[in-house]
């Protein structure tokens, strides 16, 4: 079986390119939205070929992580002043390597929707872990559609996004946020019924 780091290390050199008119289109309209609020110490968890560098906030100290070293290969083409600081790490987001509480937020694009149901809330538990007490988790994640028409469709490209990119229409991640320990702040959609923004609050200790 096909393990998603096996994935990505196949398409990490047409990654772009397959999704340049998703990223047109949409995504990139929608990064900007990952960052709102947020400064200091962050995370980009996934980071893929880098496609958030641009918009991270000014000022911001961000370290980038992926399964994939080949993805990491075309994020540091793409975000020159994380690869010039080490910033860029190979890891696995249910196993990070940095100790609790490194960062003040963190963000994923479309990390949950490849994680498999049962890796969901550990990955949650994980970044929760490293953001500091009331820090900020954000995600953006697609889900099922309700609609018949893009539900229909979402069915017809299942079988391409599991292959290409192990990804899913229904992780429903918001779901395993309490699971993991975790306040779910926002939970909207961004475009149509199809994708959701998720703002997860890490708990402050019990006083």
């Amino acid at each position: 079986m096909t393990t998603n780091v096996e994935r990505y290390q196949r398409i990490a050199r047409f990654y772009d390119f397959l999704d340049q008119s998703f990223e047109r289109r949409r995504y990139r309209a929608l990064r900007p939205l990952l960052f709102k609020g947020m400064s200091g110490r962050l995370l980009d968890a996934g980071i893929g070929t880098g496609r958030n560098c641009e918009f991270y906030p000014p000022g911001a100290l961000v370290s980038g992580i992926d399964s994939s070293p080949a993805m990491l290969e075309q994020a540091r083409h793409r975000c020159p002043t994380l690869a010039e600081g080490n910033r860029l790490y190979q890891m696995d987001v249910t196993s990070l390597d940095f100790p609790t509480g490194s960062f003040d937020a963190a963000v994923s694009s479309f990390l949950f929707c490849v994680l498999p149901n049962d890796l969901q809330a550990p990955a949650l538990r994980e970044l929760g872990r490293v953001v500091r007490p009331g820090g900020t988790i954000r995600l953006l994640e697609y889900v099922r559609p309700q609609g018949k028409l893009r539900r229909a469709v979402s069915y017809i490209w299942q079988p391409w996004i599991q292959w290409a990119y192990g990804a899913s229409f229904d992780r429903n991640t918001d779901h395993h946020v309490p699971e993991a320990g975790l306040e779910l702040v926002e939970s909207r959609y961004v475009v149509d019924d199809l994708i959701k923004l998720l703002t997860v609050r890490v708990a402050q200790p019990a006083s």
